[in-house]
């Protein structure tokens, strides 16, 4: 359990940098105002001068009030540790990056956007956050069923929006919703590609021995249906078993292993909810 929350740190420490680094060595660099608490902070740059890690900090001290009432106090902890981290990596890696690493603002924006997107989704799905909207998007979807990017997306939109008052630059404007698109698309790849789950259906004459290995093997529940095959004339046990990515080529082995000839068909799956899987959330 103690090592399983030490990986979990590491990997939210890890999507926090990969977020850090995206806006510290090409989003700011190329003036771009992105979404977020980091978008807010980045226009306060950006017209001041007011350290980005500061503002970041100050900002999401009332967010964290707010997510530790509906999310409890675990919650907290990670929130607490993605904040300051994020906001010491904001203070310290512009020291180490002195001139942009790319000078076209639409590349910079591209790349900015997917590693900001990348760390935030690695840092969600490890439990933790780096504040924020984040912290509204993992309220939200506490109750209903709509992704983290898709809030976060409707947040950005307004945040974004507001900037053309400050900037007075439709250019800019429009450059942040790219930027904030990118993010959004990659953070629900990260996150739904890990949760990804899978349908197989098998219709073999050794049905029975497949499903056993299945449920031993792996642990994933199988459903049986009693089927007759049209040409064949023969009642046929056909296995149904939901499961996820990392099971999908363990099945399919032993499938092949039991029966070469088995007939196979797999289907992606939007949504899994019971046992093993996701709750629903109404």
């Amino acid at each position: 359990m103690i090592l399983n929350e030490i990986k979990n740190y590491i990997f939210i420490t890890i999507g926090l940098f990969l977020t850090t680094f995206g806006w510290v060595a090409f989003l700011v660099p190329a003036q771009i105002v992105g979404g977020g608490v980091n978008g807010i902070a980045a226009i306060i740059y950006y017209i001041t001068g007011f350290p980005m890690g500061i503002s970041i900090l100050i900002i999401n001290i009332a967010l964290v009030l707010l997510g530790m009432r509906i999310l409890g106090f675990k919650f907290a902890l990670s929130s607490i540790f993605g904040i300051v981290t994020m906001s010491l990596m904001f203070l310290v890696l512009p020291k180490f990056i002195n001139e942009p690493i790319v000078t076209d603002r639409f590349m910079a924006t591209l790349i900015g956007g997917a590693l900001a997107g990348t760390g935030i989704g690695i840092a969600i799905s490890s439990g933790g956050n780096s504040g924020g909207t984040d912290i509204i998007a993992l309220i939200v979807t506490k109750y209903r069923n709509i992704s983290p990017g898709r809030v976060i997306l409707l947040l950005d939109v307004a945040i974004i929006a507001s900037s053309y008052l400050l900037s007075q630059n439709l250019e800019t404007v429009v450059f942040g919703y790219v930027e904030m698109a990118v993010v959004s698309y990659v953070i629900d790849l990260v996150i739904e590609g890990r949760k990804q789950s899978f349908q197989i259906t098998v219709v073999s004459d050794l049905s029975t021995n497949i499903a056993e290995r299945i449920g031993v093997e792996i642990g994933r529940g199988i459903t049986l249906f009693k089927g007759s095959g049209w040409f064949s004339k023969k009642d046929k046990d056909i296995i149904i078993c939901v499961c996820q990515r990392y099971d999908k080529q363990k099945i399919l082995r032993i499938v092949d292993q039991e029966d070469p000839g088995a007939f196979i068909t797999i289907g992606r799956v939007s949504a899994v909810f019971g046992y093993n899987f996701d709750r629903i959330k109404m």
